[in-house]
């Protein structure tokens, strides 16, 4: 496992590329440590919000594994969190139709 302490570009973590570093700049995320603590899903709705459209929701895998990874879980490929990201998303729509 790569030392999070060493990380000090967003290109690092697994899974961000340079798109994903546009989006994440545009929430004022601009070092790796700024995702410590953050809710992806959160990260992914103000992204929407702040850009004014629906973005690909794979991004919000995207942010899933670089919030876990910064936080400490190994490195997995952004679509190992698909499923949980669904899953997030049904229950979200669930609470809002009740």
């Amino acid at each position: 496992m790569q030392s999070r302490a060493n990380i000090d570009k967003l290109k690092e973590i697994p899974n961000v590329g340079l798109a994903t570093i546009e989006y994440l700049n545009i929430l004022g995320i601009r070092k790796p440590t700024d995702l410590i603590g953050q809710n992806p899903y959160s990260l992914y709705r103000e992204l929407c919000k702040k850009t004014g459209r629906e973005i690909d929701p794979c991004l919000a895998d995207v942010f899933i594994s670089a919030v876990k990874f910064m936080e400490g879980e190994d490195a997995k490929k952004w679509w190992h969190y698909t499923e949980e990201r669904k899953l997030n998303f049904r229950r979200e729509l669930d609470q809002q139709e009740n």
